[in-house]
């Protein structure tokens, strides 16, 4: 399948879809469903000409045929090869891009969370989807983003209301169904924080069975005044998978938001990490972990748009690159013009373990204002020889040397995450990645 056919494909099931609209087709929110895929059909899907794009080909990926979001007869039989133990809270399940409240468990009253399908809240909560759903995501420039806007059909509304403190998680967990046949999905979460409300949130992506599976998946954060969201994203698919996912938070005054991505195993990934800080005194935090081998891909793109004064925020990404894999990261910093009082730091370091994988880095940092602290910067190299001997030197073999180094480097985004089960789990995967290498 071509480029050409794959959009085509997706053009032909979008109209089919807005034929059995009848009354619906003209609300607020069909509409801008309608003009995103507009967007879709004049931008086609992005090449290595777009700078953007540059460094990650979605050749492989438009070229493979799919079926979209089908029916998966998987249960609670099937996902428990896939455990993540020791998992505890409000816990979501997608299949195939299709919520399954079945499989899902909550645990928090509704009264401190609402937890509604995006379908639901087409007709039961429109206000609330007119004021953010896509109100902060680029669905103009951003092929995947408009294509995800325009043809995700299911996912969820999370509402966390005013001055409440979750303690239970909110997790979702994304699995594809690919035993099979290759499967695509688009998943499309909006989550609400209110005015001085907590929570923890994670996303895991997981795949079942060999063949192929295509995940366009865009998560939505509006973080309240004086709320705090603890956010993480974990990765752990085969190595035929192609995820291409969009995380937009907006956060206002006050607010504080902390961000850690790891992505294990994946064919080709890009996760796109977008913050908008339209607020003063607004802390946020992004720590990012990649630990690509064989052909693998990973590309982490971040944008971070202070446009506010009195406003902090500090990005650190680690890569660990083995096999012929290759890793992409490109951080933007914008500093507006009202920005004053600006602290931004980035920091993006890389350890390559095999001669034959390659790292692609690229900081910017466009400032507009002039009172800041601003600093970004990359480093990519091997491990240090000097601490290599030392180990050795105190009876430790040569490998058992590099792996541990190499934990303690991922140690620093790990550590920091506050669901213990997914932070257990994540350690123990990273030991047997690295082990296995």
């Amino acid at each position: 399948m071509s480029n050409t056919d794959m959009q085509t494909q997706l053009l032909s099931d979008f109209q089919a879809y807005q034929n059995g609209l009848n009354g619906k087709a003209e609300t607020p929110f069909n509409q801008l469903r309608r003009l995103a895929m507009d967007n879709f059909s004049n931008l086609g899907f992005p090449t290595t000409k777009h700078e953007e794009w540059k460094y990650s080909n979605v050749k492989k990926l438009v070229e493979k045929s799919y079926n979209f979001h089908p029916k998966s007869e998987a249960g609670e039989d099937e996902l428990s090869a896939l455990p993540i133990p020791d998992l505890a809270g409000n816990i979501l399940y997608f299949i195939n891009g299709i919520f399954h409240p079945e499989l899902s468990t909550l645990q928090t009253p509704d009264d401190k969370l609402k937890i509604i399908t995006l379908s639901q809240a087409i007709t039961e909560f429109p206000d609330l989807l007119n004021e953010y759903y896509g109100k902060f995501t680029d669905n103009i420039t951003e092929s995947f983003t408009a294509l995800n806007t325009a043809m995700a059909n299911d996912g969820v509304v999370v509402f966390i209301p005013d001055n409440t403190t979750l303690e239970e998680p909110v997790i979702m967990r994304m699995i594809g169904d690919v035993r099979e046949e290759n499967v695509g999905s688009f998943v499309r979460n909006l989550v609400v924080v209110g005015k001085n409300a907590e929570v923890k949130i994670a996303e895991s992506f997981r795949t079942l069975g060999e063949k192929s599976g295509f995940v366009n998946a865009v998560t939505e954060i509006i973080v309240g005044e004086d709320a705090r969201v603890d956010y993480y994203k974990v990765q752990d698919d085969n190595d035929e998978s192609f995820h291409i996912g969009t995380t937009q938070v907006y956060q206002k005054d006050r607010s504080y938001f902390y961000s850690a991505t790891v992505t294990i195993n994946g064919g080709f990934v890009r996760n796109n990490l977008n913050l908008i800080l339209d607020g003063q005194h607004i802390n946020s935090y992004m720590y990012g972990l990649y630990i690509p081998d064989k052909k693998q891909h990973i590309d982490n793109h971040t944008l971070v748009d202070h446009r506010k004064p009195n406003c902090q925020s500090n990005e650190l990404y680690k890569g660990i690159l083995m096999g012929k894999s290759t890793g992409v990261f490109n951080g933007k910093i914008f500093v507006q013009e009202d920005a004053q009082k600006t602290n931004a730091y980035q920091n993006c370091r890389n350890v390559i373990v095999s001669d034959s994988a390659t790292m692609n880095t690229k900081p910017q940092l466009e400032i507009w204002a002039d009172d800041v602290k601003c600093s970004h910067g990359t480093t990519t190299g091997k491990l240090n020889d000097d601490a290599i001997f030392y180990m050795q030197s105190r009876g430790i073999p040569k490998q058992e040397a590099i792996k541990l180094q190499l934990l303690a480097f991922a140690e620093d985004v790990v550590s920091q995450i506050k669901i213990d089960g997914i932070r257990n789990y994540l350690e123990v995967l990273i030991r047997e990645k690295l082990h296995g290498n």
